[in-house]
């Protein structure tokens, strides 16, 4: 299976064997397998290293004095979980693991090592950064202006969209091994509104689940259902002119 994280750089430009080698070699140093529901790292801790998902689904969250928590960001393989975390003295959020995970952790060295020897490789790490700020205001736009069952339509077909980026779907479907509370808590719905909204796009004939496989059958009526416009993800390689010369 592709590397996640070349997959998803190559949405943004081409990368050249030397990059993709250099990637490899930085993400395989330090590698750990997290259970599910466990924390990477928590909040009010220091950061030591940026952590990128290359299997399994994570999230960034707060807690609440009484418990209550919002899911601010859904991590997939590919992701990386904060590029500039290290001019941070101590986090504030928590990383923790909604699925048993697989992440590499690149220390600071091996961050600049990537960024000073191969620019290509930079400018993508920069372009991943603004990938997820570009998100992140999505998921403001949901929370804050859509109706519940654009804001869960809406959030399924961005989760098949990043999947199939780096090549975790397999035709109209994928994984989505989320509960019905942590869809709540990343939509800013009840557990019974969740439940609802989800038979009414069923009923709607726009997605499919089966245990823990998500199928949208037809992307482009799912898409116009939730007012979803894909350009907010970038996948559209911009870094073109970036490309390493293959020939």
């Amino acid at each position: 299976m592709l590397h996640p994280l070349i997959a998803k750089f190559e949405q943004f430009t081409r990368l050249s064997a030397e990059d993709k080698d250099a990637i490899r070699r930085a993400t395989a140093e330090r590698v750990r397998a997290v259970p599910a529901h466990e924390d990477v790292i928590r909040e009010g801790e220091a950061p030591k290293a940026v952590n990128l998902i290359l299997s399994g689904w994570a999230c960034r969250y707060k807690l609440l004095e009484d418990g209550r928590r919002q899911i601010v960001s859904f991590f997939l393989p590919g992701d990386i979980c904060d590029f500039n975390v290290f001019v941070l003295k101590s986090m504030d959020y928590s990383l923790g693991t909604l699925t048993q995970v697989t992440l590499s952790e690149l220390p600071r060295a091996a961050v600049e090592r990537l960024t000073l020897d191969f620019p290509r490789v930079a400018q993508a790490f920069w372009w991943e950064s603004l990938v997820n700020h570009s998100i992140q205001r999505e998921w403001t736009l949901n929370l804050g202006q859509r109706t519940a069952y654009e804001r869960l339509g809406h959030l399924l077909c961005e989760i098949f969209l990043r999947l199939r980026a780096v090549g975790r779907a397999e035709g109209d479907s994928c994984e989505l091994p989320l509960t019905q509370a942590e869809l709540a808590d990343a939509t800013g719905l009840s557990t019974v509104h969740v439940n609802r909204t989800l038979q009414e796009l069923r009923a709607a004939g726009l997605v499919a689940l089966k245990g823990k496989t998500l199928t949208i059958p037809d992307l482009a009526a799912l898409q116009a259902a939730t007012m979803f416009n894909t350009n907010y993800l970038h996948f559209d390689r911009s870094g073109r002119h970036l490309d390493a010369n293959m020939g």
